[in-house]
């Protein structure tokens, strides 16, 4: 019986791609530069890089989502189709970083008949939008023969599917690649660019170094890791949840909307959660599910209004009245006390979570997989909604102090102040006291660790 159920969905499978009856989407030259249009209609790209929370992403505004590769392809088609959304479909070109070697001909072609497999099977799909040949290839790259693996591609889809543009994507914005793209991959329809603190370089540079089609910022959000001060032992200061939001706003208003003669989309990163850094640096999501504070401002661009229910906002947060780019020692197993100050602009009862975790020591590139990491147990004495005593970890090392201010809505603000644990002396006085009594309080009682 499972065996003629099996059988049965594979048909009913098939038999739904059969059926499919692509939509038509094109690129049109306008008088003041260029526009997507599909099923004839204009359609700006305000889409999400990852497939999960698209109930969300419907409440924002937004209509389409972007894949890496193809894997799990016909179930987010599906997915994205039932919600309203399009797909702009990853086709994970390998890099050379990774050890493929575009001077083995016959790797090239294996991997060039897989994606022409993957496009026949899935060029059909009504929630199709655009296929996204490649992501980053060029970073930490000296054969220059990718490109030219990447036309073959985007020969190959013009031939196979003349419905659906092609696209490849660059780390940040370089006139070498530009010229690269444009001589060896004519193939390509969509120059799409991962940038994050330089976006507002784009609009400038990419008509300045050659390019005069069409645009898509293909990931975009937060300054990246190596973009931002660190401290003194190396640790990158992250911007809260607040000043996110705020750099989101700015720059979507600003760098994206303000180029949308030329720029006919983007797509926001990361529409999930991810340990890269930190476990809050580039997701719009916490690790259990919560959307953050920055998503109200995609609600604002993309419905043009206000959303009901806004997220908390941070206005400080401190160690000892150090802020995180004061560079912050503590001494091992010594009591300290942190403090955090937030409003909601709903005046909602809100959920206030700390933690500590050690710092990543992980050296990954270009946004591979870093291992989650566990926090440091045991060390919180005392938490309010606004002040938390807590003891140093034992072991030196680096460390981070994060808080999560969650509404009833489970909408949330975050911060982390890194610190650096050193050895604390026998003859070190004893550790400082606070009178709990004397901070401004309005909740429940503290809770043990």
């Amino acid at each position: 019986m499972i065996r003629l159920l099996q059988i049965l969905t594979i048909v009913l499978l098939f038999s739904s791609l059969l059926n499919a009856q692509p939509v038509e989407v094109k690129i049109i030259k306008t008088s003041n530069g260029y526009e997507l249009l599909r099923d004839n209609q204009p359609y700006y790209i305000k889409g999400a890089g990852g497939h999960d929370h698209l109930d969300e992403l419907n409440y924002l505004g937004g209509n389409s989502i972007r894949t890496w590769s193809a894997d799990d392809a016909l179930e987010i088609l599906d997915k994205a189709q039932k919600n309203g959304l399009t797909v702009m479909m990853g086709l994970w070109v390998q890099h050379e970083r990774h050890g493929f070697n575009y001077d083995d001909d016959v790797a090239v072609r294996k991997q060039l008949d897989k994606f022409t497999s993957i496009v026949n099977k899935l060029k059909d799909h009504p929630a199709l939008l655009l296929w996204g040949i490649g992501n980053e290839v060029d970073l930490s790259y000296s054969n220059t023969k990718v490109w030219s693996a990447i036309q073959d591609i985007a020969q190959m889809i013009h031939q196979v599917d003349p419905n659906h543009p092609t696209s490849t994507v660059t780390a940040g914005l370089d006139s070498m690649e530009v010229q690269l793209i444009k001589r060896q991959a004519p193939d390509i329809d969509i120059y799409g660019i991962n940038t994050y603190g330089d976006i507002g370089n784009v609009p400038k540079n990419i008509k300045r170094f050659g390019w005069t089609g069409p645009y898509i910022i293909a990931e975009w959000g937060p300054n990246g890791h190596w973009e931002v001060n660190k401290t003194t032992w190396g640790a990158p200061i992250e911007q809260n949840s607040t000043q996110k939001a705020d750099s989101y706003r700015d720059r979507y208003t600003q760098y994206i909307a303000k180029d949308s003669n030329y720029c006919i989309g983007s797509y926001v990163f990361l529409w999930g959660q991810k340990q890269e850094t930190t476990a809050t640096w580039y997701g719009l999501f916490t690790a259990n599910g919560n959307p953050t504070e920055p998503l109200d401002q995609l609600y604002v661009a993309w419905r043009k209004s206000t959303p009901p229910n806004s997220a908390p906002s941070i206005q400080s947060f401190t160690i000892d009245g150090k802020t995180a780019d004061q560079n912050i020692y503590l001494k091992a197993d010594e009591k300290y006390y942190a403090s955090i100050e937030y409003t909601d602009p709903n005046s909602d009862k809100v959920k206030v979570e700390w933690l500590i975790f050690p710092e990543s020591m992980a050296q990954s590139f270009g946004g591979d997989f870093e291992n989650a990491l566990q926090p440091e147990l045991g060390l919180f004495k005392k938490r309010t909604n606004y002040i938390s005593e807590f003891s140093a970890p034992k072991k030196e090392g680096a460390y981070r102090l994060f808080i999560f201010v969650s509404d009833k809505g489970k909408r949330t603000a975050y911060a982390n102040i890194p610190f650096y644990v050193i050895p604390r002396n026998e003859n070190d006085p004893l550790p400082k006291k606070m009178n709990f009594k004397k901070q401004k309080l309005k909740d429940e009682e503290f809770s043990i660790n």
